[in-house]
């Protein structure tokens, strides 16, 4: 009796040894936001407070590092993570990605990368991006890094315990969820971390447990603060950390198992019979590239040029979607391609502007500006007009490249394509103003902006619109404006809480419409003589809520919507009616090309290219 007894308390003995030895933390700081009010002092006191406790063996940090993307606030922020004593690993967020001025390259070039695979302890740590990249939408891994994540997952044995980081919660905030839960439930996915909601929350992803950190932000407290997390042999508990005062008692906690997913279960999933419905439009030929398209794409006679956020810039044979050929700049590109005669002209975030050869794609020249490049340029006769990051617009000659002339009162940067009009160059910037200079000179004209101290509310991701001496846009501020073309004296501007405009607008065939998409999905048409926001025509059918700035066109009597959902709307110019609807993919939708005879080609965020007939 008493050797049995002897024995089990050594069995007791043994066990809490090991549970004792398989006991291991790391810190998980999200949403740091540098840049904001007092989120330097709250990022120092946490690597303070990390560096002083010892069991803290590395840090995870999923997510919006900066505030606005700024390479200044990048620069910052990895200069104070520097001041870690132990391993770091972090992806990026919305605010690093959605607003950046260098397209997000500065958050590879600062920090070397915007993935992350780890082994700790047995387990392998993954970490992806998840943008808006430079487009409002909802979140979407990129397409750049599902491919890396399935390289990844490829050398993985399936019996590999994961962790795996993203910033937006692994669910329907991300317009590509699925793949990524998807790819995760071939393997054995054991937890899912992450941030964006600033707060703590113990989640679920499709019986994927899931825990969503605070912010390092103090908000209405004294301090900031991040999560110490136990692994404790099967399972993980996270406690709040106040730096310097106190360690919160345990908030959430869950076991990690292998959970053999094996495809059971119904889950939600992007719905496609529209297509069906719709079946008069036909897809002629589909390319699916191997990285996001962030931009809109150009059409020369039977080629169709489209960039991707790889650099890569490439035509397609408008008939058969094959490629003819392919060129590649030196950073992510944001840019619409321009064509005039023999060249193709588009701006890289390498902070070049380039000129190729329309034919061949082989390079004519390049320009190098002072910062990246991510605005559209558009072109006039033997002149190309186009801005940066560094705060000048220029034009340049077609030709040889040569500035003719440029404008260096730019406060903020250009993500947009500008607007020739009257004379004139028009474009926004993300500092709250428009500008309007002389197409000549490049000489101010004038200058308004709206007042805010928000940058975000800035009218530079919308593509002004002009007829009868007013331009107008929209903003994120939900103000639709008309503007003295010549003056830029306001003529009327309204914010109306049942017309939520955006940044999605575009100019009616005959000029009597400005064609506006609402948050709430509305797809309007108002009156570019009246003297306020007066709605002169509506589509019959509401898109659901939309926040992409993707331009709304009139071709063939009908007006085109798209969504940051992945479908293409077509609605008869007459009464509003539906004439077809196409869901191309689950992404946002770029400006649509249309190659005549009732063809069309959309490009999506996640990289499908697809030719319509309709």
């Amino acid at each position: 009796m008493k050797r049995t007894l002897l024995l089990v308390c050594l069995g007791a003995f043994i066990l809490v040894q090991v549970r004792a030895q398989s006991v291991w933390k790391f810190a998980h700081l999200s949403d740091i936001h540098v840049g904001s009010e007092h989120s330097e002092e709250d990022l120092q006191r946490t690597v303070k407070d990390i560096n002083a406790n010892p069991e803290l063996e590395f840090v995870v940090i999923t997510g919006d590092i900066t505030e606005f993307g700024a390479d200044k606030e990048l620069l910052n922020a990895k200069s104070i993570l520097d001041g870690l004593n132990k391993p770091w690993y972090i992806i990026p967020g919305n605010h690093d990605m959605n607003w950046s001025e260098s397209g997000g390259n500065s958050f590879k070039t600062v920090f070397g990368s915007e993935t992350f695979a780890v082994k700790q302890h047995g387990i392998l740590f993954l970490g992806t991006n998840c943008g808006p990249n430079m487009r409002m939408s909802p979140g979407q891994v990129p397409r750049e890094n599902l491919v890396w994540l399935d390289s990844v997952l490829k050398t993985t044995p399936k019996e590999t315990p994961i962790i795996f980081a993203n910033h937006y919660p692994i669910d329907s905030a991300l317009n590509n969820w699925y793949e990524v839960i998807n790819r995760l439930k071939t393997r054995n996915i054991q937890l899912i971390i992450c941030g964006h909601g600033h707060s703590n929350h113990h989640l679920n992803f499709e019986g994927i447990p899931g825990v969503m950190g605070r912010s390092n932000l103090r908000a209405k407290d004294t301090v900031g603060g991040y999560n110490i997390v136990s692994m404790v042999g099967d399972s993980v508990f996270y406690n709040t950390r106040l730096p310097g005062v106190v360690t919160k008692p345990t908030w959430t906690k869950d076991r990690l198992y292998d959970h053999h997913f094996n495809g059971s279960g119904k889950y939600v999933r992007p719905n496609f019979s529209a297509n069906q419905r719709y079946a008069n439009v036909k897809e002629v030929w589909a390319v699916e590239d191997n990285s996001d398209i962030g931009a809109g794409s150009a059409v020369a006679g039977n080629l169709f040029i489209t960039p991707n956020t790889a650099g890569w810039l490439t035509s397609y044979d408008t008939n058969t979607g094959k490629k003819i050929w392919a060129t590649r700049t030196g950073g992510k590109t944001y840019s619409t391609p321009c064509v005039s005669g023999k060249y193709v002209v588009i701006s890289s975030s390498n902070k070049n502007l380039y000129c190729f050869d329309l034919k061949t794609g082989k390079a004519v020249w390049k320009v190098t500006s002072d910062k990246p490049m991510v605005a559209s340029p558009v072109i006039k006769g033997d002149r190309i007009y186009c801005g940066s990051s560094d705060g000048h617009f220029k034009c340049y000659e077609l030709a040889s490249g040569k500035v003719l002339w440029e404008f260096a009162g730019v406060e903020g940067f250009e993500t947009a394509k500008p607007l020739l009009y009257n004379g004139l160059v028009y474009f926004g910037a993300w500092a709250n103003h428009l500008y309007a200079l002389d197409q000549k000179t490049g000489a101010l004209v004038w200058n308004w902006t709206n007042g805010s101290s928000n940058r975000m509310f800035s009218p530079a991701s919308c593509y002004p619109v002009a007829t009868a001496n007013r331009l107008f846009i929209v903003a994120p501020d939900r103000y639709m404006t008309c503007i003295d073309a010549t003056t830029g004296k306001v003529i009327w501007r309204k914010q109306d809480a049942k017309i939520k405009v955006r940044e999605s607008m575009g100019l009616s065939a005959d000029s009597s419409l400005v064609y506006v998409k609402t948050m709430d999905g509305d797809v309007l048409g108002i009156s570019t003589k009246a003297d306020d926001m007066q709605v002169a025509w509506t589509a019959q059918r509401n898109i659901g809520y939309d926040i992409s700035p993707t331009l709304v066109e009139e071709h063939d009597g009908l007006v085109f919507a798209a969504s940051n959902s992945g479908i293409v709307y077509a609605f008869n110019r007459i009464d509003g009616s539906v004439a077809w609807i196409h869901k191309v993919s689950n992404c946002l939708v770029n400006p649509l090309s249309f190659i005549g005879d009732k063809q069309l080609v959309a490009t999506t965020m996640d990289g499908k290219i697809v030719c319509l007939k309709y």
